[in-house]
């Protein structure tokens, strides 16, 4: 499958991208000796609690795209692991976000409601670039090897696009991330967990 094969390694080189977004939100370790407060560690628990999931997840569909690209698979299989690993990451950006969502605006933080706001907005932005990029790839014709290359050549390219979203969203992530709220989230169990998978060789150093 010469055609599609090194089309399917620049779109896995693309999707790397993807881990740094979520890392931003728990690779950095708290600065302060003094706890925050307990309103707002209970919001960065809510927050918290739901990203080793989803994190897990968003890995798992870099991983199988990565996999599967290695491999001379046949334009069905590619098919089949895109269309999955592509709606595992929009599941897992909207997951997130209605987390953030959820926990509300952080307490005490100065601008809290609109910092909150962007992150949510960036993140379902991503989910609905995400499920696009699904659509697009079960409507690729697996019958004609030239056709299928070139429509998996145009995701691609959409997914190299997509990194001033994930830099977007890193950015918000980071502009929540202020003060007495980095200190509450680097504390919390759960983030911490994905900030050391993140210092694995394949995770990323953000934050």
């Amino acid at each position: 499958m010469e055609g599609t094969n090194p089309v399917n390694k620049k779109l896995a080189a693309a999707l790397s991208g993807g881990a740094v977004l979520v890392v931003a939100l728990s690779g950095c370790t708290s600065s302060g000796d003094k706890g925050p407060d307990p309103k707002l560690e209970a919001w960065a628990k809510s927050v918290c609690d739901a990203v080793p999931a989803q994190d897990a997840k968003i890995k798992a569909a870099n991983a199988a795209i990565s996999t599967t690209a290695a491999d001379t698979a046949k334009p069905e299989t590619l098919q089949k692991t895109d269309s999955q690993a592509f709606q595992d990451m929009a599941d897992g950006y909207k997951a997130i976000a209605a987390a953030i969502s959820d926990a509300g605006v952080p307490p005490g933080v100065d601008g809290g409601a609109k910092r909150q706001q962007d992150v949510v907005k960036n993140l379902n932005g991503l989910a609905a670039s995400y499920a696009g990029l699904k659509k697009q790839v079960d409507a690729l014709n697996t019958k004609n090897q030239g056709k299928f290359a070139s429509g998996l050549h145009d995701i691609a390219v959409q997914m190299t696009e997509l990194e001033k979203q994930h830099k977007s969203g890193t950015e918000a992530l980071k502009n929540l991330q202020q003060g007495e709220v980095k200190d509450a989230i680097a504390q919390q169990a759960s983030c911490k967990k994905v900030a050391a998978s993140a210092s694995s060789p394949t995770g990323s150093t953000a934050g």
